[in-house]
């Protein structure tokens, strides 16, 4: 018998240990089913889902060098249905309630709806909805160009504008954290 990996053949079992099953392709082939790959759930007792002589369908899995062959019964049974996901929260993310039925549109403590294009609204995000991109053709921000600097300044030069120009940021930074810390229209 020529052996492709991937394809499904059907063979008999013909031994169980702890570890797996080993399954009679034809009468000189044998493979082994690994106990992770008997069933699409949790295995303890493999004779729980199969039996000694008993016809299964497998999937070649690999075949090794050494004349070992894997199969897989899982694999070649039709896929389960999938049911949906459930978040930690205990919803299932189909229409945000909870397994007790009481709805939980909630997200990091904001109350949030969705629109009819599928985006968030509401919550204390909402002022950001509105706002419009800054348009910097009127007021463009500072762009370093070395060729505006003449042709003779050297590193030096270059390093003290760079440090002169950032300090000067820095200090407009800090004045003006220092002045929100001390609003009095921020304490209440």
């Amino acid at each position: 018998m020529q052996l492709e990996v991937g394809k499904i053949y059907e063979g008999k079992v013909t031994g169980i240990t702890k570890f797996g099953a080993f399954v009679e392709l034809d009468k000189n082939t044998t493979g082994m089913v690994h106990i992770s790959e008997v069933a699409n759930t949790f295995v303890n007792e493999i004779k729980d889902h199969i039996q000694e002589g008993q016809t299964v369908k497998v999937k070649l899995l690999s075949l090794g060098d050494d004349g070992k062959i894997s199969l897989s019964i899982k694999k070649a049974l039709p896929a389960p249905p999938r049911k949906p996901r459930e978040n930690r929260d205990g919803r299932d993310g189909r229409d945000g309630n909870n397994r007790d039925g009481r709805n939980n549109n909630r997200e990091g403590g904001r109350n949030f709806s969705r629109n009819s294009n599928g985006g968030r609204q509401g919550g204390s995000y909402s002022k950001f909805a509105d706002r419009k991109p800054q348009d910097f053709t009127k007021n463009p921000p500072p762009v370093y160009d070395p060729s505006a600097n003449s042709g003779n300044a050297d590193f030096e030069d270059m390093m003290s504008k760079f440090k002169a120009a950032s300090d000067e940021k820095f200090s407009d930074l800090k004045r003006i954290t220092d002045n929100k810390r001390r609003s009095p229209s921020r304490r209440k």
